[in-house]
């Protein structure tokens, strides 16, 4: 198989006292759509920044195209992000301006393509999400779903070379959330591209993923395609798989147990 695209290597990060990784190692060759799935609190979202280079962490490598993401200068991380698309939960739209301008944003801030181009590519992008007869609207006027195939056409707007989506399927009715999930199916498909989906919906993240990897407690629990861990027989693989309120994942967040609290007596900081 070909080198990987993005390559992770004994992932270390912290805020203060509390260990978000512990050594994560994760390969996404190009052209994967790969799922990023766990618990809430796992660091999903923070992955996706280091990834990103938003955050640096306190051990490992992250390579992106051969290149360490957190050794480069300013201007080269600033380049390589061009290369990289981000569809982000709310959307994220420029409430002021129209659909078309939302779109066509990053083409006039990243390129010197004239207008009459940037009109043309502006309405390839929409009509591949089923929006360009709605390139006159306002955000304020779009669903949630529209809203979201929207900011896909802007993420796909300087042809990336990968796209992040972070939490693609929240809140969705089910015919918009059918409707993205062929659309980050079809996009990924026809574009070549390499997608990582940030999310909590098991069903539809399976449904279009290549290669699922679940975090817990600071390290990738188990990996593979939908179907083999489908198949696991890891207890905390079939818990969160099959959404089991019982198992290795506790209810209640980890410290004193609750006798000791009680018989321990008021403390000021409780109150303060």
């Amino acid at each position: 198989m070909n080198e990987p695209l993005i390559k992770i290597r004994d992932l270390h990060f912290a805020r203060g006292d509390r260990a978000i990784f512990k050594g994560v190692n994760i390969d996404i060759h190009r052209g994967e759509v790969v799922a990023i799935m766990g618990p809430s609190g796992t660091g999903k979202t923070t992955l996706m920044r280091l990834i990103g280079g938003q955050l640096k962490p306190d051990r490992g490598t992250v390579e992106i195209d051969g290149q360490n993401v957190h050794a480069l200068s300013h201007d080269d991380l600033y380049a390589l992000r061009k290369r990289m698309g981000m569809l982000f939960q709310s959307g994220a739209l420029l409430t002021d301006l129209s659909v078309f301008d939302n779109v066509a944003f990053p083409l006039r801030e990243h390129t010197d393509l004239p207008e009459r181009m940037i009109h043309d590519l502006v309405l390839m992008k929409l009509q591949a999400v089923g929006l360009r007869n709605a390139r006159r609207m306002m955000p304020a006027e779009l669903s949630g779903g529209m809203a979201r195939r929207v900011a896909l056409a802007r993420a796909i707007a300087l042809d990336p070379m990968m796209i992040i989506y972070d939490e693609p399927f929240a809140g969705q009715d089910p015919i918009s959330m059918g409707t993205v999930v062929d659309l980050v199916h079809d996009v990924s498909d026809a574009m070549g591209l390499t997608s990582i989906v940030v999310s909590h919906d098991i069903k539809e993240a399976a449904e279009i993923s290549d290669t699922i990897f679940l975090l817990s407690g600071g390290k990738v629990i188990e990996s593979g395609s939908p179907i083999k861990l489908k198949r696991s027989t890891s207890p905390w693989v079939q818990q969160f798989m099959q959404g089991l309120p019982d198992g290795p994942v506790p209810f209640h967040y980890p410290g004193t147990p609750f006798a000791e609290d009680l018989l321990s007596g008021s403390e000021a900081s409780d109150y303060d």
